[in-house]
């Protein structure tokens, strides 16, 4: 039996395994990878590379094992996850994993925008698989916003459509915290986690906590979805991707995204990172 990750050699995965490794020996780690070489790092740290492609379902016919703990990071590719995520959920049952973890989204069935779809789908996927499983439902990565400080400290503004909206983030660190949580602990199984910051902020609260950190005037500027959708796309985005960051808006203006079960701080037996924190190291590395 492994614990084992998919998507190990993306942000999210790596970050998980880094977790496992501070409670879990490296050879009973398995990283699910496309690309062998990418994956040096973890097979230099004794961890066993699992060479799989969501999109080649025969490829992933021998990566899990009987009584295998996995967490299914969903796919990056918007639009192809829910052929990719039925490979990957077809080849556990296959195989008869102990537990299939799945990082879905903040709200599950009752998220109503774009982005949700395809995690709705997966989960009903898993549910329906019989498979003994674990949803993880992540709430916004706050390095969504400070990995992307080059166009707020350009133009000294913070441009949404969200008006007064709030988002409860956390680091990917606390989420992959949780994840190595659930998958090295007891009680999991048929849970549904919504996971999420401890403290919703508005983006007029992001853009002071900027302001604060560069020592520059940074605002907030609430504009209409349409012209978001433009600014997005005369950055360089394609059309349909901008649509989707405009409806993420428009939900968080609902107050979609704004939920503090304390899920997160639960599983991970601390407060979750503050915004305030997370702005400040991504100044300083800039």
């Amino acid at each position: 039996m492994s614990i084992v990750v998919t998507g190990a050699t993306g942000q999210l995965g790596r970050l998980v395994i880094d977790q496992l490794l501070t409670t879990v020996p490296a050879d009973e780690i398995a990283a699910v990878v496309r690309d062998e070489t990418k994956a040096a790092p973890l097979a230099a740290r004794g961890i066993e590379l699992r060479v799989a492609d969501y999109d080649r379902p025969e490829s992933l016919k021998d990566v899990f094992r009987a009584g295998d703990r996995v967490l299914l990071i969903s796919g990056s590719e918007v639009g192809r996850r829910v052929p990719q995520h039925t490979a990957v959920i077809d080849a556990a049952k296959a195989a008869g994993v102990a537990q299939l973890a799945y990082t879905g989204v903040l709200g599950g069935p009752d998220a109503d925008f774009t982005l949700a779809d395809e995690h709705k789908i997966t989960e009903r996927l898993i549910l329906d698989s019989g498979l003994p499983h674990t949803f993880l439902r992540n709430g916004w990565y706050t390095e969504n916003y400070t990995d992307n400080l080059a166009p707020v400290l350009e133009h000294g503004a913070v441009v949404a459509n969200a008006g007064d909206g709030r988002v409860a983030s956390a680091t990917r660190a606390d989420y992959a915290a949780a994840a190595a949580a659930v998958l090295t602990g007891e009680g999991h199984i048929g849970a549904a986690y919504e996971l999420s910051g401890d403290v919703a902020w508005s983006f007029a609260e992001y853009a002071a906590e900027v302001a604060k950190a560069t020592g520059k005037e940074i605002v907030h500027k609430n504009v209409p979805a349409s012209v978001h959708q433009e600014i997005l796309v005369g950055a360089g985005l394609p059309e349909g991707f901008a649509a989707i960051l405009v409806d993420v808006d428009a939900a968080i203006e609902r107050g979609l995204l704004a939920g503090t079960s304390g899920d997160l701080a639960r599983l991970i037996g601390r407060p979750t990172t503050p915004l305030a924190e997370t702005v400040a190291a991504a100044v300083a590395g800039a």
